[in-house]
């Protein structure tokens, strides 16, 4: 009788232990897994010389055989330029972003997309989630980008720089379309 009572009391006990430790909040050094994400995190900078960069932190969703521009992404709305938190414009010295100057610093940066051209919106809000913009009071810039088709679909939404001999170009590319602007120092 008295291993059955000692057996029933262990039996309780480690399956308390098992209830505790799934309720156990985790710790705060075990953030979660941004890599395993459906719109997984990137990172695309430039050098400028002189030790000046342009550092672009996104998410890269994925176009799944769905229409994009015009379709997921409407034409003429804001759009947070990626996916999941906002994507963000870090310029470790002033810069002219197309044709706008922008000193040097943190900034968010979201995009209205239509067929022809894009606006680049730099926004002096940070620290948002991607979906949440603050609107034209916020705006240190909107600057032209130019729209143009890719020769091949593009699976990934992907931020990229190609240096020029004055500066960087941005260039966002996803489904069929590239939307660029010229970055200098």
């Amino acid at each position: 009788m008295k291993i059955r009572t000692a057996a029933t009391c262990l039996s309780l006990l480690f399956f308390a232990s098992l209830a505790f430790a799934q309720d156990k909040p985790a710790s705060p050094a075990a953030a979660p897994d941004k890599t395993a994400r459906p719109s997984p995190p990137a990172k695309a900078s430039c050098s400028l010389g002189d030790g000046a960069t342009i550092t672009v932190d996104y998410s890269s969703p994925r176009a799944k055989g769905r229409k994009i521009f015009g379709g997921l992404v409407p034409y003429g709305e804001v759009w947070r330029l990626g996916a999941n938190e906002a994507t963000t414009l870090v310029v470790s010295s002033d810069v002219t972003v197309g044709g706008s100057k922008v000193p040097a610093g943190s900034y968010t940066i979201f995009a209205v997309p239509n067929a022809d051209k894009w606006t680049l919106v730099i926004s002096k809000k940070t620290g948002e989630w991607g979906t949440k913009y603050a609107g034209p009071d916020s705006d240190l810039a909107r600057v032209d980008m130019k729209a143009s088709t890719l020769p091949a679909p593009m699976e990934n939404f992907t931020i990229t720089f190609d240096k020029t001999g004055s500066g960087c170009t941005m260039r966002a590319e996803w489904e069929k379309t590239r939307a660029s602007v010229d970055i200098t120092k």
